[in-house]
């Protein structure tokens, strides 16, 4: 099953993806969705206005999460390409609503930003409450899986110890188009991202030190989560931070983000 939120005549409604149809499904975004214990029959059940898939207008999946819970130093790989040992536990960090765009929304690179990076991710959507879940009960916890793009103002991040600033500039973060049920999604995917026609990142999801159950289990430990809560899983290597020279995104650039099995992202870059 796909689900997806939609712009439709200056408002947002949840979608069930049937075909070539979108179907909505009675509530105003995915969030609101899945806040219903039923949202799976409400979804399977659903007989409200149809829209042709080609013309929608993708909002983030989830537009406004109580949560958006971020993941660093997660694929091997890339820890290997930073020259860090792996960790031992998960490193967090947050991002705020705002930073939030859809699938094929623009981009902002902010003027006061001159070191705007990429970083592909999968994102897993939280589709019921949860606190202080196991790993073995974590993948039930799991409404899905979405394309995320956790764009990153280096040049900010690494002013402090602290993250925060360079992870949640506004109008930065896409994500969607839709979410897909893990039955349907399958569970090792291959990973990629493209800047301006160029293949930059490209992993599977099996090299994540910390897997999606794992991530449920370990954040409900400290904090309950909620239906429609975000979680980011990581980036793999092939970021421009580590490249040599390291490389920036610029204006007019496309960045294309793809999950087998999930979706993609298409963004264009715009400096203002």
């Amino acid at each position: 099953m796909k689900l997806a939120t939609v712009r439709v005549n200056g408002q947002t409604q949840a979608v069930v993806i049937d075909g070539e149809d979108a179907v909505e499904v009675g509530a105003p975004d995915v969030g609101a969705l899945l806040s219903d214990d039923a949202w799976r029959h409400q979804a399977a059940g659903a007989r409200g206005p149809r829209h042709d898939v080609t013309t929608l207008d993708y909002a983030p999946v989830v537009p406004r999460p109580s949560k958006i819970i971020c993941v660093g130093l997660n694929y091997r790989a890339h820890i290997l390409e930073v020259g860090q040992p792996l960790p031992e536990y998960p490193t967090l960090f947050a991002k705020f609503t705002p930073a939030l765009i859809g699938a094929f929304d623009d981009i902002h690179l902010p003027d006061v930003v001159e070191q705007m990076d990429w970083e592909a991710e999968l994102g897993v959507v939280v589709g019921t409450h949860a606190y202080r879940i196991d790993e073995a009960g974590a993948e039930a916890v799991i409404a899905g899986y979405t394309v995320c793009n956790d764009v990153s103002a280096r040049d900010w991040q690494l002013r402090t110890a602290q993250w925060l600033q360079g992870k949640t500039f506004a109008g930065t973060t896409p994500v969607g188009p839709w979410l897909v049920t893990p039955d349907e999604a399958g569970s090792v995917h291959e990973i990629t991202c493209e800047v301006g026609g160029k293949l930059m990142q490209k992993a599977i999801t099996a090299d994540l030190v910390f897997g999606p159950a794992q991530l449920v289990s370990y954040i409900s430990t400290i904090l309950p989560l909620e239906p429609g809560d975000l979680i980011m899983t990581g980036t793999p290597g092939g970021v421009g931070h580590a490249l040599s020279p390291q490389r920036w995104l610029a204006d007019g650039e496309e960045v294309v983000t793809r999950i087998s099995g999930v979706g993609e992202c298409r963004n264009v870059c715009r400096r203002g």
